[in-house]
Parts: structure tokens; sequence; C-alpha cells
């Protein structure tokens, strides 16, 4: 994993699976009884990790946890993960009465660092350990002021220097659970960024709003002695080179976007992780299928260190373990 990230050759092909739900569910426990027991999360990504022999684990509980810590009503199925209910800023004028953040006291930001801390006193000198601080600063903003009004604000540009004082909170919020979790142990440091993605922000949008916030995170990360990973749900293409930009080691690209244009637009720059379809071709294609895709991506990659396999995004509870196995083994057969 760290060779990959250096741009270096490793032994074989890394293989990094984003699988909290489908731990959880190998597991036996619900995801109720996951968010709300570091030794049970620890346990899941652990018994998951030694189940299949992977190379990393990513933890990740849900994209809701810091937005709760800063006020975003939140709520919590039982047997689904926490997402997000309403917004926490009725104007953007509330922006000036934001108060300094210090997620350290929220229980669920405690809950989530002590899992990774729990994880690399067991794993951590055999598996790398990714410790994910979901969401980066711009999705932070979204779940803050509501999605759809978020993009108005950003879209009218009458308000852009509210706009900009919101992304430099959400900034510090993000920075702050980056300091919490590299203080784990943990070998990666990891956001998500999918609201600043084509599906849902125009490119045109990106660079002045998402991309200089990004790269303050990576950046954060990197003072703090750790490589960075940001992750972009849906079709990337029209931002890669802006995306191999932000500073970041590695990129978490999703199965909509072209492999083979992401491999020439990272190239020298950034590692490249993913994409295999989580649902079509993960949870719900034969391994047969699985095999196809999974050899279609070691090809495109053939040539280039900067690999580390992963699905494109979060593996659907009922994923086949047989379908994992299938990806495996083609990793292993090279």
């Amino acid at each position: 994993m760290a060779a990959a990230l250096k741009g270096e050759w490793p032994d074989r092909t890394p293989v990094l699976l984003h699988n909290f739900m489908m731990a959880a569910r190998e597991a036996g426990v619900t995801m109720g009884q996951f968010r709300r027991d570091p030794r049970v999360i620890a346990r899941c990504f652990g018994e998951a990790a030694e189940r299949y022999a992977l190379d990393g684990i990513l933890v990740d509980i849900d994209t809701a946890t810091t937005a709760g810590a800063v006020g975003v009503p939140v709520v919590f199925p039982e047997d689904n993960p926490a997402r997000y209910h309403g917004s926490c800023l009725a104007t953007l004028e509330a922006v000036k009465d934001l108060e300094p953040a210090d997620i350290s006291r929220h229980e669920r930001i405690q809950i989530w660092v002590e899992a990774v801390a729990i994880l690399v006193r067991e794993y951590g000198s055999e598996i790398f350990i990714r410790g994910n601080c979901d969401p980066a600063p711009f999705s932070l903003a979204a779940a803050m002021r509501g999605m759809d009004q978020w993009l108005m604000d950003v879209a009218s540009g009458e308000n852009d220097e509210l706009v900009h004082r919101l992304l430099e909170y959400c900034t510090e919020v993000c920075c702050q659970f980056l300091r919490l979790m590299a203080k784990t142990g943990c070998h990666m440091l990891s956001n998500g960024d999918s609201t600043a993605g084509p599906d849902v922000l125009s490119p045109r949008f990106y660079v002045p709003y998402a991309l200089p916030y990004a790269q303050r995170v990576a950046a954060c990360s990197h003072e703090l002695g750790l490589p960075y990973l940001s992750h972009i749900c849906g079709k990337t293409d029209r931002i890669l080179k802006q995306m191999a930009e932000m500073g970041a080691d590695g990129l978490e690209i999703d199965y909509k976007t072209d492999a083979r244009m992401a491999c020439e637009a990272f190239k020298g720059k950034v590692t490249f992780v993913g994409n295999l379809d989580p649902s079509g071709v993960m949870a719900r294609g034969t391994p047969e299928l699985v095999k196809e895709k999974t050899n279609e991506l070691l090809d495109i990659f053939a040539e280039n260190p900067r690999f580390i396999l992963n699905s494109g995004c979060a593996l659907p509870a009922d994923t086949p373990g047989e379908n994992v196995r299938a990806m495996l083994g083609c990793v292993r057969k090279r």
C-alpha cells in the first residue's frame, strides 16, 4: 500500500475494500450496534481483513458523523448507516454567528477515533490502516446548509464572502478530525467530497469553491506526516486533471469514471484507487463478471505502479463473499 502511494512498484497489486456495511453484516451486527461501540467496529473490520487477507483496512462508519458534531440533525436507522435529516444553517447570514467548533468532545467522533486506535494496536505492523474522516469541506458545508440551498448559494455568486466563510469554517473542522485521527497511529488519512463531483456540482464551480479547500486538507494531512486520499462519487471525467492538482497521494474514483482516462490524467502524480462497480458488479454480478472487470483494471494499470484495487464506493451489505474472493484471486494470480 505504501509503495503504491509513493509511485514505487509493490510486490503485488494492493487491495483495500470500502466494506463497512458488508463487514458489519458478515459479523452479524446491525449498523446500530456497529456505530455505537468502537470495539465492535474494530472487530468487524479485523475479521473481514483476516477473512479475505486484505492489504489494508478502510475505517468508515457513515458520512454524517462530522456533520452531526457541528449541529446538523442526523437520524440513526438500526439497519442502515446514519444520514442527514435537515440542515443547521437556515440562512447563509447565520455563518456569522458560528462559534469555533470543538468536535473532539463529540461522542461519535470519539467512537470512530477509538475504533481506529484499536485496529492500529491490533494490526498496525501488518495491515495498512486508513483513517477516514468524512466529509471534506465542500461536502460538509452542503450538509450544514442543506444540499439544494448550498448549491444555489454557490451558483448565484451573490454572497461569495459568506460562502467562503463557511468553507473556511468547514476546513478547520475537517482538519480537527484529521489531527484527532492522526494521533491513533493510522497510516493514512482520507475524506470524501462527493458533493463536489460533476454528478452534483457543475465543473466550473469545482476549482473556485471546492479544490482550494481540498488542497488545504491534503496539506494538513502531510503536515501531520501522513499520506492523504480523497474520494468523489460518480462520473468525475470532467475534473480529473483538476483533482490531480489537489496534492493528494491517492484519489479514490467511482465506477462511472473512465479508468483509462484517469490513469492518463493521474500518471506520475497520484495513485488511482478503485474502481469496480460496488453494486452492479461486486454485489449483483457473478464471480465471472467480477473476474472480467477486475482483469480489465489490472490490464489498464499493468505498467503503472500507482494503483490500489478497490470498489468505486461502499460495498452493499449483502455483497457475496465469493465475489470478493473472485476479485482477490485475479490479483494473486498475477
